[in-house]
This record gives structure tokens, sequence and C-alpha cells, in this order.
């Protein structure tokens, strides 16, 4: 198994990304729920609201904001949350930021990043949390992640891509041109897309974009690989996370190996990731959150957070590995679905 590369590395490298672009779909959800106080909370009497816009519903995206409001609960502070999913629809996201800022939240957490952006275009006054973006600053969120300087804040889902490409090396030794999935839609995807890229030219591999503009698009073009291309590369793009069932059904059927971004879309059917763990994201962007809350401390002036490289997991889908003749018995210390 090959050894992580620092996370740091990895920002340097984003900075080759794209402006900031949206996804979408239909639809929104709320939910309203009340936890317990503490003793900061005892003293002062308050109840904070708090309001959620996730992006879509996806397992990454889910345990984000299980992590979340985990962290709230940890804390023990004394909160109302109104939980918002605008199932990929960036029309639907505009609706719920201008609602969520209307209601006079104390602050809101924003997961996704077409979500961060709909909310941060919506109010400069209330505290913004956001969670599972890759870079706020090449996303026009913050003016620099070690500086943010606005309301905007936040914990950076940024994955080892250019570890993600050795590991596609390890297991497709063979291949000659690797295929580039992502929805063009999605700043962040461009971000990991021309890390990859390095990646594969420092590696001598030729590359070949695929790109969808909406989950209608995913099998086609998915197909549209099979013949073209040894292997496949998706990063933690929502688009393609939340089809991953439909990328793994064209490419297991074609003996066509994925190698991607997260741990959810390894479970979905992809073959391998190094990956975060998505919960400890939202945990650690509830942390930045209770600290805004209850210690007054300024959005400007938090750097973004991002997991350290050591906490990033090898994972392996055995079935996939069957299916597509890939042998995964020399992933040392993988955790194997």
């Amino acid at each position: 198994m090959k050894r992580l590369k620092t996370l740091a590395s990895a920002v340097v490298a984003g900075t080759l990304a794209l402006a900031l672009a949206a996804c979408g779909g239909n639809g929104a959800t709320t939910e309203t729920t009340d936890e317990g106080s503490s003793t900061a909370e005892a003293a002062t009497g308050s109840t904070y609201k708090i309001g959620v816009l996730q992006l879509t519903e996806h397992a990454a995206l889910d345990a984000s904001n299980e992590g979340f409001v985990a962290a709230l609960d940890d804390a023990g502070i004394d909160y109302e949350i109104d939980q918002q999913n605008a199932q990929n629809d960036q029309s639907a996201c505009q609706t719920i930021a201008s609602k969520l800022v209307n209601d006079g939240d104390d602050l809101i957490l924003t997961i996704g990043t077409p979500a961060a952006q709909a909310v941060a275009s919506a109010t400069s006054d209330i505290p913004i949390i956001g969670t599972a973006i890759t870079d706020f600053a090449e996303s026009g969120l913050v003016a620099d992640n070690e500086a943010p300087g606005g309301n905007v804040t936040g914990s950076s889902d940024l994955t080892p891509v250019a570890d993600q490409i050795d590991l596609l090396q390890q297991l497709v030794p063979d291949a000659k041109t690797v295929g580039l999935l992502y929805c063009t839609a999605e700043s962040n995807s461009e971000v990991q897309i021309a890390m990859a890229e390095e990646a594969l030219d420092e590696a001598g591999i030729a590359h070949e974009r695929y790109t969808v503009s909406s989950s209608n698009e995913i099998q086609q073009v998915v197909e549209s690989m099979v013949g073209k291309v040894d292997a496949v590369y998706a990063p933690t793009d929502n688009t393609i996370a939340a089809g991953m069932a439909t990328v793994s059904m064209v490419a297991n059927e074609n003996d066509l190996p994925v190698i991607v971004g997260c741990d959810t879309m390894v479970e979905d059917g992809g073959l391998a990731s190094y990956s975060i763990n998505y919960y400890d994201l939202g945990y650690k962007a509830g942390e930045m959150a209770v600290e805004i809350l209850t210690e007054g401390a300024d959005p400007a002036e938090m750097p973004i957070e991002y997991l350290a490289a050591e906490d990033c997991q090898l994972i392996a889908n055995q079935a996939t590995a069957d299916e597509v003749g890939i042998d995964i018995s020399g992933l040392e210390d993988a955790e194997i679905v």
C-alpha cells in the first residue's frame, strides 16, 4: 500500500479549479429538533436557531449532516434545528436560503457547494458553516482558505487525489487510458479532476474527460467509455455519488474498474478509494459552529478545517473486484466491504 501524501499539497494543486457552478433537482424537506442544554447554555438561557441546507440526499452528505448534529449534542447546547434538503435543485437552494435567512437563524449549516453559494448570496451577516466543500476559496465562498474574511467558514472534503491515482495504478497496472467522470456543474469536481490529470500526466497515463450535466446522462456517458478507457476515476462529485449505482451497474458489467473519491461511492459499487470520513467531516463543522455560537468566534478569522491525511481510510469492494476481475488481496489494512 502506498503512503498517503499530505492533503496540504493537494490544496495547492486545487488552485487549478474553475469558478463555482451548481447542480440541480427538485423539492425540499423540513425537520425541527430540540436537544439538551450545557452549562454555558444554562447560564444564558439561550436556545439557538440553526438552519441546515443540504444540497441533495446521498450517503456522504447525509453522514456529514449526522456528524454535525452529533457535535452539537456532544457540546450539550440547547438548539432548534430546521433541516432542509434541496433535492439537487439549484432553484430550491435559492428559495430555501431565503427562508432560512428570513427566519433569523443564529447560524446556517450548508452541505455542498451550491447550497453554500445560495446561502452566502442571501446573507452577509448570519454565520455560515459549510461542509462537504472541496475548496472554499476557488468556489468563491471565502477570500482565502486560511483567512476567510467574511461570514463563511467550514470543513473541506478535499481528498488525497494523487494517492487515489496511485491506487488506480496499483490495481490496474496495465491501464493506458483513464476516463475522468464528473458533473460539469460542480466546481469542486473541476478542482479534483485537474489534480487527477496532473497525477496521471506524471505517471505517463493518458486520460480523457467524460462529463454529465445531470444524473439523467450518467448511464449513456458511462456506456460511451466502454472500449475506450481501461479504468475510470470519479471524484467526490455529488451528482456522480448520488448516481453511483448506475455507474457501477454499467462499468462492472463491462469489466471496467472505477476508482472513486469516497467510501460511500465504494459501498455503492465503486472498486476502491482512499477516503475521508464524512461523519467526521460534519462533526468538525459542528465543533466550529459551537465555537461561533457559544464563544463568539468570528468566521472571518476561522481557517477552513481539513481532516488529517492519516485519518483517510483505504476501502475496497470485494464483490466489485470479483465482478471486474481485479485482485485486491494486496491492499494491506484496507476495509473490505
